[in-house]
């Protein structure tokens, strides 16, 4: 189901629509500040397992999530002083800050060193639906493992509509991806250039 959101000012009983839909286990495609992602609650095993299939990613890959604020983040995710300047700096932007884990994170989500990837987006569609579920969601780009990024709605639908509960279109958006940097410890590391600015990495 293709359904348009209005990007500036996301109509209420759409955002619920959409929130129902991941309560109940639901898998959306949805807008964000770089490209188009797939997602379904943190903690809808079954979802998280139907996207990994859809990308047909490995398992030894785990997802990210959207936070709706840095009060969220605190909640799933260890944040130093340091680590909570730069977000309180660079979010909502393009960026995905990993982290050490929260003990409330499923552990489908978790590295083998037990850190998480956590992205704020600067798309007021995502995180209303965010704030909405009261919960974060997966985040992951809206393609196959080792295609480009997705960022026509329309596409997704041809490509993938089959798989998807609802499919929200907040208009073209580029096939970008966020920047990532570990703030683990009090020195930033840059794990992939997207495009965030870590200029101020250095």
């Amino acid at each position: 189901m293709l359904l348009a959101i209005n990007h500036e000012n996301p109509q209420p009983r759409l955002i619920e629509r959409v929130a129902a839909t991941l309560e109940k286990g639901g898998i959306i495609a949805y807008p964000t500040d770089t490209t188009y992602g797939i997602g379904c609650s943190i903690f809808n095993k079954r979802g998280i397992e139907r996207i990994y299939q859809l990308k047909q990613r490995e398992k030894k890959k785990p997802f990210s999530f959207i936070c709706a604020d840095l009060s969220e983040v605190a909640r799933y995710a260890k944040v130093s002083n340091y680590a909570f300047k730069v977000m309180k700096r660079l979010l909502p932007g393009p960026y995905t800050f990993v982290l050490d884990a929260g003990s409330v994170v499923p552990d489908l989500l978790l590295t083998r060193q037990k850190t998480v990837g956590i992205r704020i987006p600067d798309n007021r569609i995502c995180l209303e639906i965010v704030k909405r579920l009261a919960h974060p969601i997966i985040t992951t780009s809206a393609n196959r493992s080792g295609e480009d990024p997705i960022g026509d709605p329309q596409q997704i639908v041809d490509e993938m509509g089959n798989d998807l509960d609802i499919i929200i279109d907040g208009g073209l958006l580029p096939a970008d991806v966020s920047s990532v940097v570990s703030l683990i410890g009090n020195q930033p590391e840059v794990l992939r250039v997207g495009v965030g600015d870590v200029g101020w990495c250095s």
